[in-house]
C-alpha cells in the first residue's frame, strides 16, 4: 500500500519516513499541501494522511484535490487543533478517519491496517462486480461425455495447486467456465476472479489494462488507475486468447509470471502481487512459436498444466443436456423437463448442425428459441431461420464432400447474408468474437489468393 503523508512538523516527517516502511507500506513524505498535490499529480497512492494546518494548501484543500485526482484513495486527517467545523467538513468529504495529535506509532499502524483491510474489501467487491458482469451463467460444467469427465478430473486434480494453467479449445467451447471452475475449487475461491480477453483490446491499451497506469502516463489518462493484476491480487487472473498478445506484451507478461512484480504505466516503482494466472487459447501456440509470433519461453511458462476442452461436435451426446440447461437459464419460469422441453424434430435439427461456434452458438440459438416460444415444447419454428428452413444443410449436401473450414466459411457467409453484411451482428449469431470473424475472413482471402 502506498501512503502519502503531508505535515509541516519536521520531527513527525522523519518519524513517518522511518517507521511506516517497517509496517510494510511505502510512504512519500511532503512538508506542505502544495507538495502533496504535486505528488498526487505524478503518481498513484492508496492512502493520504494530511495535517489540517500547513503552509500553502490546507489539509481540507488537499483532500478536495485528492477527490478530483484520485477518487479511490482513502484520506485521513491528523491534527492537533480539532474543531467542530473541520469535523463536519471531514464528514462531508467522506474522510476515512480523524486522528488527534499527539498519537502513538501503534495508533498509526492500526489506522493503516484498517485502511488496508478496507481497500482489500473494496477491491474484492470490484472484482466480484467485474465477474458478475462477465458471467454467462452458473459455474457448472455440463456433460456426461468421457471427454468432459476427463476435463473435470483434471480440474479437480490441479485446482488446489498454484500452477499456471493453459486451457485449450476452440472458440465458444467454454474455456472461461473451466477457468472459473478451477478458481472456485481452489484455495483462492474467496478471493477475486478477474477475466480479460487479450484479443478484444487495442494493442496500445493492453499494458494499461493489465498493469494499470499513473495520471498523465498517456493521452487520456486523467486519473491513476489500478490494472487487472492488482484487482486480482490474492485470487485468479484469467487471460483468455493469450495467443493474441503482441510480442512486446508477451515479454512483460513473462517477467511478471517469473517475478510477481508489476509496474504501472508511467510509474518508476514496482509492486509485488500474488496472482494465479490461468490462460486460454484456440490458437496452435507451437505453430506460432515456429512462426516467431509467440515466445517459446512464455509458452513453456504458461503451460505448466494443460486442460483440453472438447468441441461441441466431439460430444454431441451432451447436446440435449446442454440445451435443457441453457433453456432453464433463459426461461427459469418454464422449469423445463428433459423429456418434454424440445420436440423430437427440434432435437433432430440441432443434432444435424455443425456448430462452428460450439456451446456459445448453441446458447444463442436456445436464447432465440426461448424468446419466441410461449410454452413447451420448443418447436422447429422457434429456432433461427437457417435451422427451420434447412437451407444451409441442403446446400452443403448438394455441394458434396467438403472440409470443416469450408463448412465454417459457408456458415459465416450465410450469417452475413442474413444480416445484410453487418459483421458484428453476424458474429453475435455465430457465437464468435468480431476479431475471430475478421481472422476467418482474412484467412479465406489469403487462401484464395494463394
Amino acid at each position: 500500500m502506498r501512503v502519502l503523508f503531508a505535515d509541516d512538523e519536521d520531527n513527525l516527517q522523519e518519524l513517518i519516513r522511518s517507521e511506516v516502511p517497517r509496517m510494510g507500506y511505502s510512504v512519500t513524505v511532503c512538508p506542505d499541501g502544495l507538495t502533496a498535490v504535486a505528488a498526487m499529480e505524478k503518481e498513484a497512492f492508496d492512502c493520504l494522511i494530511v495535517d489540517l494546518q500547513m503552509p500553502g494548501f490546507t489539509g481540507i484543500q488537499v483532500i478536495e484535490r485528492a477527490a478530483e485526482l484520485q477518487p479511490d484513495m482513502d484520506t485521513v486527517i491528523m491534527t492537533g487543533n480539532p474543531s467542530e467545523k473541520t469535523a463536519i467538513e471531514a464528514i462531508q468529504l467522506q474522510v476515512f478517519d480523524y486522528v488527534m495529535k499527539p498519537c502513538r506509532l501503534a495508533d498509526i499502524a492500526g489506522l493503516l491496517g484498517r485502511v488496508w483491510e478496507r481497500r482489500q474489501n473494496r477491491r474484492q467487491v470490484a472484482a466480484l462486480e467485474h465477474r458478475v458482469r462477465r458471467a454467462e451463467g452458473e459455474t457448472k460444467l455440463i456433460g456426461d461425455h468421457p471427454t468432459m469427465h476427463e476435463a473435470t478430473r483434471l480440474i479437480e486434480r490441479v485446482a488446489a495447486t498454484d500452477s499456471t494453467i493453459l486451457i485449450r479449445g476452440e472458440t465458444g467451447t467454454g474455456k472461461e467456465l473451466v477457468a472459473r471452475s478451477l478458481h472456485e475449487k481452489s484455495d483462492r475461491s474467496d478471493q477475486p476472479f478477474v477475466a480479460i480477453n487479450c484479443g478484444a483490446l487495442p494493442e496500445n491499451l493492453i499494458e494499461s489494462e493489465l498493469f494499470g497506469h499513473n495520471k498523465g502516463a498517456f493521452t487520456g489518462a486523467d486519473a491513476a488507475r489500478a490494472g487487472l493484476f492488482e484487482m486480482a491480487d490474492g485470487g485468479t487472473l484469467f487471460l483468455d486468447e493469450i495467443g493474441e498478445l503482441p510480442l512486446s506484451m508477451q515479454a512483460k507478461l513473462l517477467r511478471v509470471l517469473e517475478t510477481g512484480d508489476i509496474r504501472r504505466v508511467g510509474d518508476n516503482e514496482t509492486k509485488n502481487i500474488d496472482v494465479r494466472v490461468v490462460c486460454a487459447t484456440h490458437r496452435d501456440l507451437e505453430q506460432m512459436v515456429h512462426e516467431g509470433t509467440f515466445r517459446e519461453d512464455l509458452m513453456f511458462r504458461i503451460n505448466t498444466f494443460e486442460v483440453q476442452v472438447p468441441a461441441l461436435r466431439e460430444r454431441m451426446s451432451d447436446l440435449p443436456l446442454l440445451a435443457n440447461h441453457l433453456l432453464a437459464r433463459f426461461r427459469p419460469d418454464m422449469k423445463p423437463d428433459m423429456k418434454d422441453a424440445f420436440a423430437p424434430e427440434t432435437l433432430k435439427l440441432l443434432a444435424e448442425h455443425v456448430w462452428p461456434g460450439n456451446v456459445r452458438e448453441l446458447a444463442n440459438v436456445i436464447e432465440h428459441a426461448a424468446i419466441l416460444c410461449d410454452g413447451l415444447p420448443i418447436l422447429p419454428e422457434h429456432l433461427p431461420r437457417h435451422f427451420s428452413s434447412r437451407q444451409l444443410r441442403k446446400e452443403l449436401r448438394s455441394s458434396g464432400p467438403t472440409s470443416l473450414r469450408d463448412m465454417e466459411m459457408h456458415a459465416i457467409e450465410e450469417a452475413l447474408q442474413r444480416h445484410d453484411g453487418n459483421k458484428p451482428a453476424a458474429a453475435a449469431e455465430l457465437g464468435i468474437s468480431l476479431k475471430t470473424l475478421y481472422n476467418k475472413l482474412n484467412a479465406a482471402i489469403d487462401s484464395k489468393a494463394g
